[in-house]
């Protein structure tokens, strides 16, 4: 794991708290390289959302905003339904069978870390997505679950949705390998949208 992946996954593990302003010496230090591939990680990082600038040069972990992940989850909630709808005409035994494979891959390792779980969680969509051949569409959708990966994390570490969210996983599957597409894709606008109104509502109220 190299100091980028290193970085993100301590940052969706909550192992730096929002607010908290990353130095490079100390990073460096910290993870026991130069300040060069800080310096290089940090700027990735600070690309896809993970930090925020702080006075002049300095980068800070970001608050969570309820806002912000509303936002999030209503545009999820739009573009991510209407992907599947296209990729459904496409699926196989093939596609659905990776599919498949990974959730049962999450579903054999319990202990698995935020990152570990975001990773698979957008590996199960990716499967699905991708039969849909619509590559603009499917860049947008790949860059808000960029945007949504630290909430990801945070949720699955303080609501503990995992449990829900691979239920309602398996169920998207088994209407997809009946050819009930049609149920497949308003489960999936409504495995977005309770997940994304439980985030809004415990980060409104913290």
């Amino acid at each position: 794991m190299d100091l980028y992946q290193q970085l993100k996954a301590d940052l969706q593990q909550g192992h730096f708290a929002p607010g908290t302003v990353l130095k490079q010496t100390l990073l460096a230090e910290l993870y026991g390289v130069s300040r060069i591939p800080v310096r290089d990680a940090l700027a990735r990082l600070k690309s896809e959302g993970w930090l925020t600038a702080h006075g002049k040069r300095g980068l800070a972990v970001p608050q969570f905003d309820p806002q912000e992940a509303e936002d999030l989850y209503l545009m999820r909630m739009r573009l991510e339904p209407l992907l599947q709808e296209l990729a459904a005409p496409n699926l196989n035994r093939e596609t659905l069978g990776r599919a498949r494979d990974i959730l049962d891959a999450m579903e054999a390792s319990p202990a698995l870390g935020a990152a570990e779980i975001g990773a698979l969680n957008w590996q199960f969509h990716t499967c699905l997505y991708r039969a849909a051949e619509r590559p603009t569409l499917f860049a947008a959708v790949e860059q808000l679950h960029r945007q949504c990966e630290r909430y990801i994390g945070y949720q699955s570490r303080s609501l503990d949705y995992q449990a829900t969210s691979q239920g309602e996983h398996y169920q998207l599957l088994d209407f997809l390998e009946r050819g009930e597409s049609a149920a497949a894709v308003a489960l999936l606008e409504q495995h977005i949208a309770r997940a994304g109104r439980a985030l809004v509502e415990h980060l409104s109220r913290s």
